[in-house]
């Protein structure tokens, strides 16, 4: 069994690193089982920070694709032309494709006209709303797929439900194999844990929409006067940031932190507030207030059992909503069904029969 584990972005090999654990283990138990790893950027990409692979004690992809390319429509293409040269020399079982990049998308069409088995991890998720270039990705990718792996029953997929599997959220394998491994940050040399507040910002539209977002840090500061907010972000987001927090002294804007590092941060912080799904969910294993600027999630557990308040990007919400959450209000939560760190187990089982 040869298995290709398609990635596009930092995000996908958080997610695939459990199912390299598993293979390798299955290897060592005298499984008849092979992978290569592709990832569709390159090898120089400055999202991939050099400690990511020893975090996650995996190794570098096997083959970079080199497509670095910022436009949607290029990087389909160019992803696909560049994956069809690795399928003509790599033989191929199974495809396993990650999340709903246009790199996702573009592995998923070119591995079915190559006829070969395809697989979609984290499949089912949706916003219905189809002006995101990412739901269109999905129903794609899900309509193609062979093999639909979710992370729970309420997944919004329509697909032929022969195909659908249950396998928990693999996001939680990997933060179950490394909390023991998480690192406190230099950042909180003299903040006591359980007392700070954290922000993460990546969403284009929330960055683009610069008076509401300034709206929007203000109620933070001022709601969170007595503790610092620590705010980890890639240059990009920053600099739209930067200039929308001068004079706000409890607001710190920091470097990007390592996997280990950023794990420590958020599971000891006193309040997280993102607009990433992946973020709230491991809010939500950890038991930390979550408020996500957002209307929808992907991952509806996280509202229904977790620890997640969605606030849309309404400043007015968020004040409400950070008040209760200091004020001892907090949600009371459960961790999902099948979130155990054994997803990627279960996904191996499958693909292999």
């Amino acid at each position: 069994m040869n298995i290709c584990l398609m990635t596009g972005a930092r995000p996908n090999f958080i997610k695939v690193a459990p199912l390299i654990h598993s293979i390798k283990h299955a290897q060592k138990n005298g499984r008849d089982v092979n992978y290569l790893l592709v990832y569709a950027g390159a090898e120089n990409d400055p999202t991939l920070e050099g400690s990511l692979f020893d975090d996650l004690e995996m190794p570098r992809p096997d083959i970079y694709l080199g497509v670095t390319s910022h436009n949607v429509n290029e990087i389909t293409g160019e992803v696909m032309q560049a994956f069809e040269n690795y399928l003509n020399v790599h033989p191929t079982d199974c495809v396993i494709v990650v999340d709903d990049l246009a790199s996702t998308m573009a592995a998923a069409i070119v591995a079915k006209k190559h006829g070969i088995r395809l697989a979609h991890l984290v499949a089912g998720t949706r916003s219905f709303d189809i002006n995101m270039p990412k739901e269109i990705n999905r129903l794609v990718i899900d309509g193609l797929s062979d093999l639909l792996f979710t992370a729970g029953t309420g997944m919004g997929t329509t697909a032929d439900q022969s195909k659908i599997y249950v396998v928990g959220n693999i996001l939680m394998d990997t933060l179950r194999n490394n909390l023991p491994r998480f690192r406190r940050p230099a950042l909180l040399d003299g903040f006591e844990d359980g007392k700070y507040a954290v922000l993460t910002i990546n969403r284009k539209a929330l960055l683009a929409n610069q008076e509401n977002l300034r709206q929007m840090l203000l109620v933070m500061s001022n709601q969170l006067e007595y503790m610092p907010v620590f705010i980890p972000l890639r240059k990009e987001a920053a600099d739209v940031v930067a200039p929308l927090i001068d004079g706000l002294e409890n607001m710190h804007l920091v470097e990007p932190l390592s996997y280990l590092e950023f794990g420590y941060l958020t599971a000891h912080a006193q309040v997280v507030i993102t607009d990433s799904g992946n973020v709230a969910e491991e809010a939500t294993f950890n038991g930390v207030p979550c408020v996500t600027l957002n209307n929808y999630t992907e991952h509806i557990e996280t509202v229904k059992q977790g620890t997640n308040i969605l606030v849309n990007e309404d400043p007015e919400l968020l004040a409400k909503t950070l008040y209760d959450i200091i004020e001892g209000e907090p949600k009371n939560y459960s961790v999902p069904d099948r979130w155990d760190g054994r997803t990627a187990d279960r996904i191996l089982q499958i693909v292999c029969g």
